[in-house]
């Protein structure tokens, strides 16, 4: 299985640029190139994040999960929308301008196990990677662009903190460099948590790629020792509509 990180094919300038290349899901020529990649080279693609046409002139954030023989066996669309203030060279980040929060969870079934499916800013809050486990997710996708700034203080903590209180495993796939003329910049830093915290592998610089075995009995074991659904007293969470 193979995850792209988020935005893997168009990222640069002003986010409206996505609308130049929004497609309905049904004839997206973004989605299909990517679909005919998973048949072409026999693999489960985790497909970055693409723009969907969307209502009110905006598009969905929509990471599709394909199998290889590249049918799409869901899709998620980014719930959380990166409205925040960074001290870098964007300053000013509006993702509400261009993009629809989603609507939906999702959990796919597939031979790896199943799968939860997030993207960059989700992994801030915590209730979404809890309502993924109570689906059932045990590895859990998150393709991303994080800042180079909130990158540097928070990736690692917040990756290892959900993998530890979901106890699935985390596949992270992030941009890295600079972007749009140095005007932007990413934190890179791609990887592969278990569900004790631990980073199995890493690349922390550079493009290229990460590969890491995992093992789906190491979950067994942590469920069992530490059974943390079963001990929550609080009400499960629930999506609320934007």
């Amino acid at each position: 299985m193979v995850v792209l990180p988020e935005c893997c094919l168009l990222f640069g300038g002003h986010e409206r640029q996505q609308l130049t290349y929004a497609g309905n899901d049904a004839d997206s020529d973004l989605k299909q190139t990517l679909a005919a990649l998973a048949k072409q080279y026999g693999i489960y693609l985790v497909a970055g994040t693409i723009p969907i046409l969307a209502d009110e002139g905006r598009v969905f954030s929509r990471s599709y999960l394909f199998n290889d023989r590249g049918e799409a066996l869901g899709h998620y669309d980014k719930l959380h929308l990166f409205d925040v203030d960074v001290d870098d060279g964007t300053k000013s980040y509006r993702e509400s301008d261009t993009f629809c929060p989603g609507e939906a969870v999702t959990v796919v079934d597939t031979p790896f196990g199943k799968v939860g499916m997030a993207i960059c800013y989700d992994i801030r809050f915590a209730d979404l990677f809890r309502a993924m486990r109570l689906q059932g997710a045990e590895i859990i996708v998150l393709p991303a662009a994080f800042t180079r700034v909130t990158g540097r203080a928070h990736w690692l903590p917040l990756l290892q903190a959900r993998a530890i209180e979901t106890q699935c495993f985390l596949l992270a796939a992030a941009q890295w460099g600079e972007h749009n003329q140095g005007k932007r910049e990413t934190w890179g830093h791609s990887c592969v948590i278990d569900p004790w915290g631990e980073v199995q592998a890493i690349k922390p610089e550079g493009c290229g790629w990460l590969s890491a075995e995992i093992d789906l009995k190491a979950i067994e074991g942590i469920r069992r020792n530490i059974p943390v659904v079963e001990h929550n007293r609080f009400e499960p969470p629930k999506l609320k509509r934007l």
